[in-house]
């Protein structure tokens, strides 16, 4: 019987790191499969006598990409100095890098005595160097790079011609029809979506929505899709199949494709080396709307984005938060007014003008204004508003439309004013700039100071630029939105018996509202707010709609009423 060397040398001769790769470009090909490349490697090993084989497998990864896991994994065991070789099927599965295959074949490796063996290429570097090594790996680098271009330019043909480019999200399925061009809906995913959506009108937060979600043991997406063997790239770590983070509810309530659309070019890369993908610009972005059967109804999809683009909602210091936060504007000096509670009587909850709070002189008065107070004048406001709607429909409706056409003119003459002053200033750098060139040319400024001033018009005028391409794309772009008035009333009659005000009725009805300071005439304290509804702006409801009183005392000896804006005839 032989006895086994206990030499260290000995043992790390006869050890063999095997590292086996396939990306998805190579799925098809049975000869570069990970069950192909372990049963080569193994015969291989055992044939040139090594006893002890480490199996490093980075499966679905390119081999363009330097940050592999198994490929990182098994060079910090090479560098602990107890593996003697390393063994891949061939050059291109080890790298398709040239420059760092090459640094670690003739550099990195014989540096620590390393032999490197790539067997379909018929390399091993315990027979010598191949001077075709360095050949071979800029040969693999561009194929890889050929492949990528190819890519891109069949992207932007299916991606131009409305085809996804990126899998189904969380509540679809491909068509087994139409795999490649629609999505159909997967409606026990779908009713999950929907129930977000449903939160988020109810003004639930991301953090909310999540922790219904995990609490309720709801599959998050990426357990979810392995539960029903959906192939998905990710890994969730250690997370529980249940655990819901509130960007993955944010990530959903964002995507428009669950209005039916399709949404290309979503992000991109500067190079093809480079994995990391970047936001691509709104106006680059391909959109085809109503290709696929919508699991959210586009006015609610718009009305939450809409939403979740104001600011977040503010705490007060004990954490709560309270509805009407990032509604309230300050109607001196257009700040938001920051919600409070009494330090004396935690139930006493106000706001007031963050102006006034933390820049002393840009708002001279606080506009103080008790939750409750607003609570109630807004909820009889809505009231009103639904009785009017109800009882006057035909008025209400070309009220509606009014406001609408008003609002659409109002913002398109500012924004054309805006673009038309952004194209002036352009024009002006441009003589600016002509002028500092023949200054510097005539020596009347050096070429320091030249280069500093011609730095700075060319960087303004660069900004300038891309402010101006999205302005006039969103000119170009914005149509004359038809108000549904039957949808508005529908949303105002839900409130007509209500007998609280509800964070959903504030999202469903109302855009923001401005708070005047309070005014004392004849002795009484009176309150003012304009009160701005979604699509249709400010609305004086005829006196024929009577409002009921709203008064409170909000502080010892000072009572406060709320004055409605009314029509006069």
């Amino acid at each position: 019987m032989t006895r086994q060397s206990t030499n260290p040398k000995h043992q790390r001769d006869k050890t063999l790191a095997a590292y086996l790769r396939i990306s998805r470009d190579d799925n098809k090909d049975e000869s570069n499969s990970i069950t192909t490349q372990r049963k080569l490697l193994t015969d291989a090993a055992k044939k040139l006598g090594f006893t002890n084989v480490l199996f490093f497998i980075d499966d679905g990864i390119t081999g363009t990409k330097r940050d592999r896991k198994d490929f990182n994994r098994m060079i910090a065991e090479l560098e602990k100095g107890h593996i003697g070789a390393v063994m891949v099927k061939d050059l291109s599965r080890f790298a398709r890098d040239h420059i760092r295959a090459d640094l670690l074949i003739e550099e990195w490796f014989p540096e620590r005595d390393i032999r490197f063996i790539a067997l379909g290429d018929g390399l091993d570097t315990a027979d010598g160097e191949d001077e075709f090594t360095p050949f071979k790996n800029l040969m693999n680098e561009w194929y890889a790079r050929d492949i990528s271009k190819k890519r891109k330019m069949t992207n932007i043909v299916k991606g131009n011609a409305g085809e996804p480019l990126s899998p189904p999200p969380y509540g679809y399925l491909k068509d087994p029809e139409n795999p490649n061009k629609r999505w159909i809906v997967d409606e026990e995913a779908a009713a999950v979506v929907r129930r977000i959506f449903e939160m988020a009108l109810d003004g639930k937060g991301a953090d909310q929505i999540a922790g219904a979600l995990t609490e309720d043991k709801v599959l998050s997406p990426h357990f979810y899709w392995r539960s029903k063997g959906i192939g998905r790239s990710g890994n969730a770590g250690d997370r529980e199949p249940h655990y819901w983070g509130n960007s993955t509810v944010a990530s959903i309530l964002a995507k428009q494709e669950y209005c039916g659309d399709v949404v290309n070019f979503k992000t991109y890369s500067k190079s093809w080396k480079l994995k990391k993908r970047l936001p691509t610009a709104e106006e680059n972005k391909a959109i085809f709307k109503d290709v696929h059967e919508p699991i959210i109804d586009r006015a609610v999809w718009e009305q939450i984005a809409a939403k979740r683009g104001k600011t977040r909602k503010r705490k007060a210091k004990d954490g709560e938060k309270n509805m009407f936060s990032g509604f309230l504007i300050c109607a001196d000096c257009g700040n938001n007014l920051w919600f409070h509670f009494n330090q004396k009587n935690p139930d006493i909850k106000y706001f007031n003008c963050s102006g006034y709070n933390t820049r002393k002189g840009e708002c001279p008065t606080t506009h103080y204004i008790r939750a409750d107070f607003l609570e109630q004048a807004i909820l009889q406001e809505i009231r009103c508003l639904a009785k009017f709607a109800s009882k006057h429909e035909a008025e209400f409706a070309r009220l509606v439309e009014e406001h609408a056409q008003q609002t659409s003119h109002d913002q398109r003459q500012r924004k054309q004013k805006e673009l038309a002053a952004m194209r002036t200033r352009d024009r002006d750098l441009d003589k600016l700039f002509s002028r500092i060139y023949e200054d510097n040319i005539s020596g009347k400024i050096d070429d320091e100071r030249f280069g500093r001033m011609s730095m700075q018009y060319t960087v303004e005028q660069k900004e300038l630029a891309e402010k101006i391409h999205a302005l006039a794309t969103e000119l170009d772009r914005q149509e004359v939105k038809a108000i549904n008035a039957s949808t508005f009333i529908a949303n105002a009659r839900k409130s007509t018996r209500a007998k609280r005000l509800s964070e959903r009725m504030l999202n469903d009805l109302i855009e923001r509202i401005e708070v005047h300071q309070s005014e004392k005439v004849d002795g009484e304290h009176r309150q003012k707010l304009n009160i701005y509804y979604h699509c249709i702006g400010a609305i004086e409801i005829p006196n024929t709609v009577p409002m009921p009183e709203v008064s409170m005392q909000t502080r010892r000896g000072v009572i406060v009423t709320y004055i409605p804006l009314r029509q006069t005839g």
